[in-house]
């Protein structure tokens, strides 16, 4: 477990193999080797050393393009299925967690579960100033925007999450997440109640790097949607 995690990060360590890896989540659909050399401006064969070693971490998958016309066959790269976390501890605490979390609801009800969000807005703080500290970040409203999302990004893809973080102006921002790392333990509790933990987990983060936020969640991928989407509102002006 702590090999994989150690492998994990040294891979996503590269800040080239990194933008990649954020470009082909964002898009959402197949590239190949000669799209990713174009749009990052590398010679093809750094471009397949990169992609190859984001599916050697299970990050992505590949398949033998298919086009009909002879010669060498290419591959073609597309996010993996497998859920990624770099947390610990392992699996079986994650039934653990669950079992605590199923527990909570059905002897306390709605304090319950006004307990659970507020043990994930916790955890996001909790896991902001972490991030911050191997970040080397220790003052926010210093730090320029971009490199605040930077350091989100990175924060959430280590939670086992494919996001997207888009600045739209100096107030709002637009984040979606294109996977999700709970399905199962909705579907053993059969309600959504883990959702708003992790919404508040989210909201944690991000109040921690950006201060008073409104934070709005627009869909939800346990709602039918493709994605969980999130505005937030009301940065601090840089």
């Amino acid at each position: 477990m702590e090999n994989d995690t150690l492998k994990l990060t040294s891979v996503l360590a590269d800040p080239t193999r990194f933008a990649i890896y954020q470009f082909i989540s964002t898009a959402n659909r197949q590239v190949n080797t000669l799209e990713i050399a174009e749009k990052f401006g590398i010679h093809p064969n750094v471009a397949r050393l990169h992609l190859t070693k984001l599916e050697d971490v299970n990050l992505l998958k590949s398949e033998t393009e298919k086009t009909g016309r002879g010669g060498r066959p290419s591959r073609i790269y597309t996010l993996s299925d497998e859920v990624i976390s770099l947390q610990f501890p392992p699996r079986d605490y994650q039934l653990l967690a669950r079992l605590a979390i199923e527990t909570l609801l059905k002897t306390f009800g709605q304090e319950g579960l006004k307990a659970l969000k507020e043990m994930g807005r916790s955890f996001g703080r909790e896991a902001a100033r972490q991030s911050m500290l191997k970040d080397g970040i220790d003052n926010t409203k210093a730090l320029p925007v971009e490199k605040k999302i930077d350091s989100v990004e990175r924060l959430i893809v280590a939670q086992g999450l494919k996001p997207n973080v888009e600045l739209l102006d100096d107030h709002t921002i637009r984040f979606s997440v294109n996977n999700c790392i709970f399905n199962e333990t909705v579907d053993a509790l059969k309600n959504h109640s883990i959702c708003e933990m992790h919404h508040h987990m989210l909201e944690g983060i991000f109040e921690s790097y950006f201060g008073d936020i409104d934070f709005m969640q627009d869909s939800s991928i346990s709602g039918g949607a493709m994605a969980c989407q999130y505005t937030i509102v009301r940065l601090p002006v840089q």
